[in-house]
Order: structure tokens, then sequence, then C-alpha cells
């Protein structure tokens, strides 16, 4: 997030705040198998710490200054913390796994649906979780991104703004495919999820709310 320490429970109250329809959070498991709120798969960039999150224990990640004095969150902290609904985004089958747990002893199918780049997590997610709402990333993708989502089970595709074209957009709709646009954190990005007709897009900056449908 552009205006606090991304994925702490600080931004996602700003997010929360800002009045965004959605709030996107990013999860990875600990060495003790915690799911914890974190982008990448090690600690440096966004903490005083350093190596991979999947090396350390919850306590020692909560240990770390995750910016501004805020420490790094696991996900059930995160549902207490805000009440708008999230996208969480996992990063492989296990994790899958381990948010299927939390969503089934929740209840959450009404409130999260989970984003991965990957099409085994979300096959895993939607074969755990009935009913569950699912979104396929694509970064580097073409057409064939709207025939995978479709064999996942996804409802939703979310695509990088810098790759995305009309042919892609008109097929994800012809197979009753959602279409979200990130990161649209400039007013050219913002433009093109105007004139594609996007139903919704990923930003940094909560303040661009005000020009349509976002989630940060």
């Amino acid at each position: 997030m552009g205006v606090e320490p991304e994925n702490t429970l600080r931004s996602f109250v700003a997010a929360q705040h800002a009045g965004l329809d959605v709030i996107e959070l990013d999860l990875h498991l600990s060495k003790d198998g915690a799911l914890v709120v974190m982008h990448d798969t090690d600690v440096d960039r966004t903490t005083d710490g350093t190596g991979p999150i999947a090396e350390k224990t919850l306590s020692e990640l909560r240990a770390l200054d995750a910016g501004r004095g805020e420490h790094v969150p696991v996900f059930e902290e995160v549902l207490d913390a805000v009440n708008a609904p999230l996208q969480a985004e996992i990063k492989d089958v296990q994790a899958a796994r381990a948010l299927a747990e939390v969503m089934l002893k929740r209840d959450l199918v009404a409130r999260v649906e989970v984003s991965s780049f990957h099409d085994e997590a979300v096959a895993e997610i939607t074969r755990l979780v009935p009913g569950v709402r699912t979104a396929l990333i694509g970064s580097r993708y073409g057409t064939d991104i709207v025939d995978r989502a479709v064999e996942v089970g996804a409802s939703t595709v979310c695509l990088n703004i810098r790759r995305l074209t009309l042919e892609i957009t008109e097929q994800a709709r012809k197979a009753d495919l959602r279409v979200i646009g990130w990161v649209v954190n400039t007013q050219d990005h913002l433009r093109l999820v105007r004139a594609l007709q996007l139903d919704g897009a990923t930003t940094d900056y909560p303040e661009i709310k005000r020009t349509g449908r976002f989630t940060a």
C-alpha cells in the first residue's frame, strides 16, 4: 500500500477508512505453519529482518518491525481488525490448505475471495471450500489465461494492466469471468480501466477510489 507500511494492520485499517470495496492481502506459511500476511517470500524488503518467511517461526516474525512499529500480522488478526471484504492471495497448495481450514472454521465464504498466480492453488481451495470465490492472477499471460481460469473454476481473472488487451477482456467476458486490472496507480492506467470497462482495479493509493471500484 502506497501510504502505509504494506500488509500491516495499519494499512488495512487505513484502506477500510478510505472506503475501498475490497482489501487485498498476501499470505505465506511460517516455519510453524501460521498464515502470516506479507507479500514477498522473504522479510528483507518490508521489515528490519532478513531471510525467508518459511524459515522463521511466528514468534520470530512477530518480533520484526514491519514499519512504523507495526508487526507482521497473522491472517486472523486482519479478520478481527477490519470488517471489509477481503481478497487473500495464496502462493501454493500448502497455503491453500491452511486458509481453507480458517475459512471453514470462521464461515468466510461470503467475505473472502481467494486469488493466486498458481492454477493448482486455486484448484485446491476450490476443492476444499465449497462455494468459495476464486481469482486467477496473471502477470505475463496470453489469451490462455481465460481457459486456465475456467479449468480451475475461477470466477475472476486479475490481470497485469500493462499487458491487458481488448481481445483478452472480450474473451474473459464470453467465459463469464470478471476482469480486474492491477496495479492501477496512474491516470493513464485508470483511463484504460474505464475504456475496457473492467469490473475493478487494484491500487496502492486509496484516494483513487473516488474514480471507480478498487481494491487495495
